[in-house]
């Protein structure tokens, strides 16, 4: 009866306007990011060989996580005190400064790897206090049984981002080098104003008697004492650390495949139709069974569709691989996300949030380091399947380590659960 009384979240206004402004976000920061890949790797290629240059993308990763993981603690206790709308506000128009920068660097040619390395430092400032504001007001936006719903909603926007980034970025390169960054400026300036649009929030109330040190440490103790939220946030962390096929796709695409910036944006874009696939499918049936055990399974299968990306040697079967890679994510998101924002109360929820955000960026921009690392080591073709097959591993190791993963049957607290019970017999 809850679901059928839930509203579709756009049908609230605020919620629409959150998820315009997440889906050009996003738009406007993947396709930044491939073609600032692009450009780093064809810079550094000139002066080092394949390999060599794969570990620059790597590089890049790590230069986007460092500020990630020295601001988590500061920028969970801003989510929690500070106006999350004016939070994402300030980052949003940051955001677009930075791409107007890259595009009057690349139009004077004067783009330079100090520069894409200083510009990575930037966005992973700009990313550790948009991702813990923007990810805890869906929350305060929508009723609560129209929250699973709201969250694929916005993991569409995120994928299409993934996708049309990616898409547009490729083609609008070739129209010339600097035409994808003043689209991203373009694009963050419309997220920036969707903000603006939304109207106050309702928000808990704030416990200020104890210190902020005090309530950052009070944030990291709730994770670590659910375990079924733990168990969550380091799969992803594990999986996708080891497991880091996209950082590798300009060499793919490059010197693996024989394809030029058309290849690389149909690459990049593919792990995301499968994703976006997954995310309708709940945005209109959201998942409610046996939760925990169908996103260890699609931990295995992120897995192997790494290995097959790794081992492929033709287009259309990297594409469907990455597609598989998207979509077995996608569900791993989806559940982990609806644990996390349906278990943490409110009060607490940016700090989580933050802490969530660090192990992910841990595990993408940590992961690429890796990739890229062991590229530069074995090669990225067996930097890729090596890690395809040790994420298959971790997925069964934390099926044992934190059982309370495979025990999660619906998103609901065990208390929630035993209320609903009640509730039942009563009637």
């Amino acid at each position: 009866m809850t679901e059928i009384l839930a509203p579709h979240p756009f049908t609230i206004p605020n919620y629409r306007y959150l998820w315009l402004s997440r889906l050009s976000s996003m738009v406007a920061l993947y396709a930044l990011l491939l073609i600032l890949g692009w450009q780093a790797y064809n810079l550094a290629r000139e002066d080092m060989g394949i390999s060599a240059s794969a570990g620059i993308l790597g590089l890049l990763g790590l230069l986007q996580f460092i500020p990630l993981f020295i601001l988590t603690p500061v920028t969970g206790w801003v989510a929690d005190h500070l106006d999350r709308r004016w939070v994402a506000r300030a980052v949003l128009v940051a955001q677009t400064v930075i791409a107007l920068f890259l595009a009057i660097l690349t139009l004077s040619e004067s783009i330079t790897l100090n520069w894409i390395y200083f510009v990575a430092v930037l966005l992973g400032i700009c990313r550790a206090f948009l991702g813990p504001a923007i990810s805890s007001l869906a929350p305060n936006l929508v009723p609560k049984a129209s929250l699973p719903r709201a969250i694929a909603l916005s993991t569409i926007a995120w994928q299409v981002g993934v996708i049309a980034g990616p898409g547009l970025a490729g083609p609008f390169y070739k129209i010339g080098p600097a035409v994808p960054y003043f689209l991203c400026a373009a694009l963050y300036a419309l997220a920036t104003f969707s903000v603006f649009m939304i109207g106050p929030v309702p928000r808990s109330k704030i416990d200020r008697s104890q210190g902020p040190m005090r309530q950052v440490l009070d944030g990291l103790a709730y994770v670590w004492s659910n375990k079924l939220v733990l168990g969550a946030i380091t799969l992803d962390l594990f999986v996708m650390f080891l497991a880091g096929a996209t950082a590798m796709i300009p060499v793919f695409a490059k010197d693996i495949l024989g394809e030029g910036e058309i290849g690389l944006s149909l690459l990049a874009a593919s792990p995301a139709v499968g994703a976006v696939i997954v995310a309708i499918t709940f945005s209109f049936a959201p998942l409610s069974k046996n939760v925990g055990n169908l996103m260890l399974a699609a931990m295995v299968v992120f897995g192997i569709g790494t290995i097959g990306f790794g081992l492929s040697k033709v287009l259309w079967l990297s594409m469907l691989c990455l597609a598989i890679c998207g979509a077995a994510d996608m569900f791993g998101v989806y559940v982990r996300s609806s644990l996390i924002q349906l278990h943490t109360p409110d009060d607490r929820r940016g700090r989580v949030n933050a802490v969530s955000q660090l192990t992910i960026s841990a595990s993408n921009e940590l992961g690429d380091a890796l990739t890229g690392g062991l590229a530069v080591i074995f090669g990225p073709i067996a930097a890729i399947v090596g890690g395809g097959a040790a994420a298959i591993a971790i997925t069964g190791l934390w099926s044992r380590i934190f059982p309370q993963l495979g025990a999660a049957k619906t998103f609901e607290s065990p208390a929630e659960v035993l209320a609903m019970e009640a509730e039942s017999r009563a009637d």
